[in-house]
C-alpha cells in the first residue's frame, strides 16, 4: 500500500472497512477485531493511528511478529492476514489487511464471534451465527443430498420467515413452480437423479424432524453430582430438533440444573448463577456449529460436574466450561 494510499483512508475515517488503532491496543482486543472483518466482508486495520485519524507511528520493530502471533494463538480457525510497515510523515504506521473469511465463523480464543456492524464490531446475535454457518465454504458436508428426503420434511413457515428476514421476499408469494428452484439455489435442496432432496443443511435448520433421517443430530445432556461420570447421575436428557432449536433448549437445560447462591449486597439478597450466560451460549453454539455431522451414530455430549461442564462434540476437540473461566468473566 502506498503512502497516498493510507493518507487517502486516514482522510475518509473509520468505515465498514477500516479500522484505526493506537500501537498500545491489547491482543485480546485486536484479535476481537480481526475476527469481526474475517467474519465480515474483510478490511484493513492500521495500527499507529488514533480514532480521529492522527498518526500516532509504531515503535516496536517485532510488531508484526507479535500480529502474525496473535492472529495464530488468539482466533479460531487461525486466519493469516498481509502486514506492512509504510513511514508516513516520518513516522511508521503498521498495515493489516484482513481478508473476508473462507472458513467462517471465525472466534477468539474465548470462543467470541464478532462482526463488523459500520464503524465497530459487536457480538453476532444466535441469527447472525448460524447465518455465518450456511454461508460457510468450508462446511461441504452439510450441502449432502439425504437419501429419502423430499420437500415435504422441511418446514416452509420457518423457510418463509427466514427468507422475509434475511432476503426480503414472500416465498408465499412467489408464482407456482419457483419455490423449489428458490431452495434449490439456497443450497436447502438438491436434485439427484431427477428428485429434490433436502441438504443435510437444510435439514438441520429448516427440517421437521431433523433427526428422522440424521440420527446423529441432538445433544445428550447429564448431570452428575461430582466430578466423574462414575458419579451419581442427577439429571438426564436427549435434546433433538433444528439446531437453532436445540440451541436455545439445551441453554435452558442447563440453566434448571445450574446452583443460583444467594449474596446480600448493601442489605439486597442478590442471585449469582454458577456460570454467566454469555460464556454457556458461545459454548453451545460453538459445539453445534462445528461438529462433524459426517460422524454418524454419535451425539454431541454434554456433561455437567461439581466443577466444570464439558462439551463433546464429534469431530473436535472437547470445549469446557469450567468455576475458574466463570471468575474472570464475573
Amino acid at each position: 500500500m502506498t503512502i497516498a494510499e493510507i493518507k487517502e483512508i486516514i482522510k475518509n475515517g473509520e468505515n465498514y472497512y477500516v479500522e484505526f488503532k493506537e500501537e498500545s491496543i491489547r491482543a485480546k482486543e485486536l484479535a476481537e477485531e480481526i475476527v469481526a472483518f474475517s467474519n465480515s466482508e474483510g478490511g484493513t486495520i492500521l495500527i499507529g493511528v488514533d480514532d480521529e485519524g492522527n498518526i500516532k507511528g509504531v515503535e516496536d520493530d517485532r510488531i508484526e511478529e507479535t500480529v502474525m502471533n496473535i492472529c495464530r494463538n488468539n482466533c479460531i480457525p487461525h486466519i493469516i492476514p498481509f502486514c506492512e510497515s509504510v513511514e508516513v510523515e516520518g513516522k511508521r504506521v503498521l498495515v493489516i489487511t484482513v481478508p473476508k473469511g473462507l472458513n467462517k465463523p471465525y472466534s477468539t480464543n474465548e470462543y467470541k464471534y464478532y462482526i463488523r456492524v459500520g464503524t465497530t464490531k459487536r457480538l453476532a446475535s444466535k441469527e447472525e451465527l448460524l447465518r455465518l454457518f450456511e454461508a460457510s465454504g468450508s462446511f461441504h458436508y452439510d450441502l449432502s443430498p439425504v437419501t429419502g428426503t423430499s420437500m415435504k420434511d422441511l418446514d416452509i413457515n420457518i423457510i418463509r420467515d427466514y427468507f422475509m428476514r434475511y432476503n426480503t421476499f414472500d416465498l408465499f408469494e412467489e408464482p407456482e413452480g419457483s419455490v423449489e428452484r428458490i431452495l434449490l439455489n439456497a443450497d436447502i435442496l438438491k436434485e439427484v437423479d431427477g428428485k429434490k432432496l433436502c441438504t443435510v443443511g437444510g435439514l438441520l435448520i429448516f427440517g421437521k424432524k431433523p433427526e428422522s433421517h440424521l440420527p446423529q443430530n441432538g445433544v445428550s445432556f447429564a448431570h452428575f453430582r461430582g466430578s466423574e461420570i462414575t458419579d451419581e447421575l442427577i439429571d438426564k436428557k436427549l435434546i433433538t430438533g433444528r439446531i437453532q432449536d436445540i440451541a436455545e433448549q439445551l441453554m435452558v437445560v442447563i440453566k434448571n440444573n445450574m446452583l443460583v447462591p444467594s449474596v446480600i449486597n448493601n442489605l439486597r439478597r442478590e442471585e449469582k448463577a454458577e456460570y454467566p450466560m454469555v460464556v454457556l451460549r458461545e459454548a453451545i453454539v460453538n459445539s453445534l456449529v462445528h461438529r462433524n455431522y459426517s460422524i454418524s451414530g454419535s451425539k454431541i455430549r454434554v456433561f455437567m460436574f461439581d466443577d466444570r461442564i464439558e462439551f463433546r462434540s464429534p469431530g473436535r476437540l472437547p470445549n469446557t466450561v469450567t468455576v475458574t473461566q466463570h471468575d474472570k468473566a464475573s
